[in-house]
């Protein structure tokens, strides 16, 4: 089973998770937008967690714009995905942190 990792290529973290798993398929977010289905599917996994509330362009959102569905977020602006996001082993984790990487073997 391919592990796939989603993000942006120009983030620091995916760079790094990308460079600790060199055999992860990589899909850049923004390039390669989530089907609708792949929002859901990680919506029903992490929740709200999955809107990176401290990113530049969460600040950039009006109050208005900050009360919509996660769902609709992600759409209107792919870069609000907390990142990256890993799917391993028919797994899905969230982040870069010390315990994924050390569900994933690494750490």
């Amino acid at each position: 089973m391919t592990t796939i990792i989603y993000g942006l290529k120009t983030c620091d973290t995916c760079r790094k998770a990308i460079k600790a798993l060199p055999d992860a398929q990589f899909r850049d977010i923004r390039a390669d937008p989530l089907t609708p289905e792949e929002r859901q599917e990680f919506i029903a996994a992490f929740g709200d967690a999955l809107v990176n509330r401290a990113s530049t362009t969460w600040r950039g959102l009006d109050e208005q714009a900050r009360l919509a569905s996660p769902d609709s977020l992600l759409t209107q602006h792919p870069a609000l995905m907390k990142r990256p996001v890993i799917r391993a082993k028919g797994t899905l984790y969230l982040g870069w942190k010390a315990d994924v990487q050390g569900a994933l073997g690494l750490g």
